[in-house]
């Protein structure tokens, strides 16, 4: 049985825990928890770089990062919901994840500048930058919201930055983006893996 190396609380495991449940899989790939700043965790092994999360196959080949995963998993158990087999519609559903899936590299890498440098080694030009980065990108997705349809990939990646938002404080997005929540209500309904999936 494969499993699904990760962390509950990561963003990019909840994006491939949402997609392994829409795929009815969710009895068949269960979760082996990995804690990347733990220097004995099986996961330096799985994954040379120690990120989460990673799939271990029958055969003992592993995949890795979330983007290769979830494009296996469509590849082999999918039907096109969560990316397109149209190669025109594959490709604009995946540059909207990229967008995404950016925005959660930079709620994430705020994070780490709290958590892995002392109080005066943080840059706040470096914050800045994140936080730019954070915002164009939701100024762009709200005015093309039509390309976040669930259950694709693209709506799945969000949602997931969203949540990680929401739970890492980074942002109030909710009070700058109000069509957001909107949305986001919208896909939690469309979507149960996303209650299924909280941490």
């Amino acid at each position: 049985m494969p499993k699904l190396v990760a962390s509950e609380t990561s963003p990019y495991a909840r994006k491939v825990r949402i997609v392994v449940d829409v795929l009815g899989l969710w009895d068949s790939i269960p979760l082996q928890p990995a804690n990347t700043r733990d220097p004995d965790d099986p996961i330096l092994d799985i994954n040379p770089l120690g990120k989460i999360p990673a799939l271990l196959l029958d055969d003992g080949s592993r995949l890795f990062d979330s983007r290769v995963i979830v494009d296996y998993l469509e590849t082999v158990h999918g039907d096109g919901r969560i990316i397109s087999r149209d190669p025109h519609q594959r490709f604009r559903q995946l540059t909207s994840a990229a967008l995404a899936e950016g925005i959660t590299d930079a709620l994430l890498l705020i994070t780490y500048e709290g958590r892995f440098r002392e109080p005066d080694q943080a840059s706040q030009q470096w914050l800045d930058h994140q936080y730019a980065k954070i915002t164009r990108g939701l100024d762009y997705i709200t005015t093309h919201l039509d390309e976040y349809a669930p259950p694709a990939i693209a709506s799945i990646t969000l949602a997931c930055a969203l949540g990680y938002a929401d739970w890492r404080k980074q942002i109030d997005w909710r009070a700058l983006y109000p069509g957001l929540v909107t949305w986001l209500d919208e896909f939690a309904q469309a979507v149960p893996s996303w209650q299924r999936t909280m941490a």
